[in-house]
């Protein structure tokens, strides 16, 4: 597999925390890479992808704390740049995007339009 220079995203420590987590629980198959992309719908037009898959064509896989990424290349033109976040409070728990390609976001923070 090639690895992509540069990162195309970011990961914050909660994040990076959060992600490990996940991968250490049981049953989870660590075959898989850990997916951020981009899909139609949502209240503002696209939606975050943010879960575990395996590579497929067109995907360039990236590493980050130790943690392998892949994204497909048509998505790095919405996500460049962009740092994910985890927060875990009273008010908001979960996955945050902070996307500076995002001219428009929905409250709920999973969509977005560029």
């Amino acid at each position: 597999m090639e690895t992509i220079v540069q990162t195309p995203v970011s990961f914050t420590a909660g994040a990076v925390e959060e992600i490990k987590k996940l991968m250490l629980a049981d049953g989870f198959d660590a075959t898989q890479n850990l997916r951020v992309g981009v899909k139609g719908g949502g209240c503002s037009g696209l939606s975050y992808v943010l879960g575990f898959d395996h590579k497929q064509d067109g995907d360039e896989i990236f590493e980050f704390e130790g943690v392998p990424c892949i994204i497909n290349s048509g998505h790095q033109l919405y996500l460049y740049g962009m740092e994910i976040d985890y927060q875990n409070n009273l008010n908001n728990r979960g996955f945050v995007f902070n996307n500076p390609n995002a001219s428009k976001t929905c409250g709920c923070g999973t969509s977005f339009s560029a």
